[in-house]
C-alpha cells in the first residue's frame, strides 16, 4: 500500500517542529531513532522545544549542554541515555505513577503537540502498528495535533491498542532499521538463588507482573515445573518464551483476557520479536489499563516482582535513586505492589542481591539521604535476596528489622543487628 503523507526523509518528516512545541517521544524499542537525530540535527533552527518521554533506547542527543537553547528534556523514567543530563542539571525528572502517563496526557497535565513514533508497515486497511510499545504513546497520539511516523518493515505487528491508521500521521518516512534489542544476561549465582527463592513461593495459576533485567529472567528460568500461569504486566522480554513455548504460561486460569499475555510494552532479541508478529496470544495494550490497580487486582493470585536500590529496616523501599542521585523512576512499580497486595492471594515481592558491586549491604539501617521512597512500608509483603524472603506483611517495626536482617549478607548482620537495638531499644 502506498503511504500517504509520506516524505523522502527524516529531515523533511520533522520540518513541522518548530520552537515552543511539546514533543512526546515514542517508548523503549519503539524509539525512531532516525526522527530524534533528524529533529536534533534542526537545533539552530528551534528553541525552547520540550521533550516528553519515558524510558528511550538508543542516544538521546537533544539532552547534550550544546542544546540547552534548544531543547529542555522532561522525563518520566530515567533511562542510561538521559541520567547524567538529570543529575547534572541539563534534564529534568517528573516522578509519576506509570498508569498515570496517559492520564496526564489525555488531560493536558503534560502537554503534547507533537507525537515521534514508529510503527510497522500498514496493512491493506491502512493500518500500522505500535509494535513493541503501546505504553502511553497511544495517549500521545489521541492528544497530538501533529502525528510524525518512522515506519520500519522491522517493527512487529501486534494485536491491541495500538493500531493506528496512516490517516492520523501528519508525515511520514519510510526507514527500514533493526529494532533496539536487549541481549540476555548472564545470571550470578547471587541472581540463580533469588530466582529459586521466588519461584517457591509462587503458586500454580498465578498471574505473573515482572519487569526486564536478571532477576526476573532467574525467576523465570525456575518455573519450568509449575502448572497454568498468566501474564498481566507492564512489559517482558525472552524470559518468557521458553515457558509459553512448554505450555507453562498458557493464561487459562485468568478471569479476563484468558488464554492471551497482556502487556503494555516489551523489550528483548528479534527472537521475541518475531514471537509477538502478528500473534493473537499477546495483546498489547494501553498503560493506563494494563497498570490500572483495580484490573490487576481481578487477575487470580497476582505475583509481582520488582526490583530495589535499598531497602530499610522498616521495609520502606528506595527504587528511583541513590541518595539524591536520580537514577530510574517510580514507573509501575506501586500499580502492581498495590495491584497484588488486593488481588485474591497475591504476592507483591521486591527481589535484590544482599549487597552491591562494592560489597555494600543493600539492606540497610536508614535509606540514604535523600533516597526516594517509592514502595512505603504499608505497601511491602515480601522482599527477597539471595539469603531467602523475608515475609513483612502485618508485622511491627521491630519484627521487620528481624525478617530483614535474616536475609541480608553474613558480612552485615552485625552492624545491622546493632543498629535495629539502638532503635528500638530491645531487639
Amino acid at each position: 500500500m502506498v503511504l500517504q503523507k509520506s516524505v523522502d526523509s527524516a529531515l523533511e518528516a520533522v520540518s513541522t517542529i518548530k520552537s515552543d512545541d511539546n514533543v512526546y517521544i515514542h517508548t523503549a524499542g519503539g524509539t525512531p531513532l532516525a526522527l530524534v537525530e533528524a529533529m536534533t540535527s534542526r537545533a539552530s533552527e528551534l528553541r525552547n522545544v520540550n521533550i516528553y518521554q519515558m524510558h528511550t533506547e538508543g542516544p538521546a542527543p537533544y539532552t547534550e549542554e550544546q542544546y540547552k537553547d534548544s531543547f529542555t528534556t522532561n522525563a518520566m523514567f530515567i533511562g542510561g541515555n538521559v541520567r547524567k543530563a538529570v543529575n547534572e542539571g541539563n534534564a529534568n525528572f517528573i516522578p509519576c505513577f506509570l498508569s498515570e502517563v496517559p492520564i496526564m496526557l489525555r488531560k493536558g497535565i503534560i502537554p503534547c503537540d507533537v507525537a515521534l513514533i514508529q510503527v510497522s508497515p500498514p496493512d491493506r486497511h491502512g493500518y500500522c502498528s505500535l509494535g513493541v510499545s503501546i505504553d502511553a504513546t497511544k495517549a500521545a497520539i489521541d492528544v497530538a495535533t501533529t502525528v510524525i511516523a518512522q515506519v520500519n518493515p522491522q517493527m512487529p505487528r501486534t494485536h491491541g491498542d495500538g493500531l493506528i491508521h496512516m490517516s492520523n500521521f501528519t508525515r511520514c518516512v519510510e526507514i527500514e532499521a533493526p529494532i533496539p534489542e536487549l541481549k540476555p544476561h548472564t545470571l550470578s549465582r547471587e541472581e540463580e538463588l533469588i530466582g529459586q527463592h521466588v519461584a517457591n513461593i509462587i503458586e500454580d495459576g498465578a498471574t505473573l507482573q515482572m519487569g526486564i533485567g536478571a532477576i526476573p529472567d532467574a525467576v523465570l528460568s525456575c518455573l519450568g515445573n509449575h502448572k497454568n500461569l498468566g501474564v498481566h504486566t507492564e512489559m517482558f522480554s525472552d524470559g518468557v518464551l521458553p515457558l509459553v513455548e512448554s505450555g507453562v504460561i498458557n493464561n487459562k486460569e485468568k478471569p479476563f483476557h484468558k488464554d492471551v499475555i497482556v502487556s503494555g510494552f516489551l523489550l528483548g532479541t528479534r527472537k521475541l520479536y518475531d514471537f509477538v508478529d502478528d500473534n493473537p496470544v499477546v495483546r498489547m495494550l494501553d498503560i493506563q489499563y494494563v497498570n490500572d490497580t483495580a484490573v490487576i487486582r481481578k487477575m487470580p493470585k497476582m505475583t509481582s516482582i520488582n526490583s530495589a536500590i535499598e531497602v530499610d529496616l522498616t521495609g520502606q523501599v528506595c527504587a528511583d535513586s541513590i541518595g539524591t542521585r536520580m537514577y530510574s523512576g517510580v514507573g509501575g512499580q506501586m500499580d502492581f505492589i498495590r495491584g497484588a497486595s488486593l488481588s485474591q492471594g497475591g504476592k507483591p515481592i521486591i527481589a535484590l542481591t544482599s549487597t552491591t558491586n562494592k560489597g555494600l549491604s543493600k539492606i540497610s539501617p536508614v535509606l540514604k539521604e535523600g533516597a526516594g521512597v517509592v514502595t512505603t512500608r504499608a505497601h511491602v509483603h515480601y522482599v527477597a535476596t539471595e539469603y531467602g524472603i523475608a515475609d513483612l506483611y502485618g508485622k511491627s517495626l521491630r519484627e521487620r528489622a528481624r525478617e530483614l536482617i535474616k536475609i541480608s549478607h553474613p558480612d552485615h548482620r552485625e552492624d545491622l543487628e546493632r543498629a535495629a537495638f539502638e532503635r528500638f531499644k530491645k531487639f
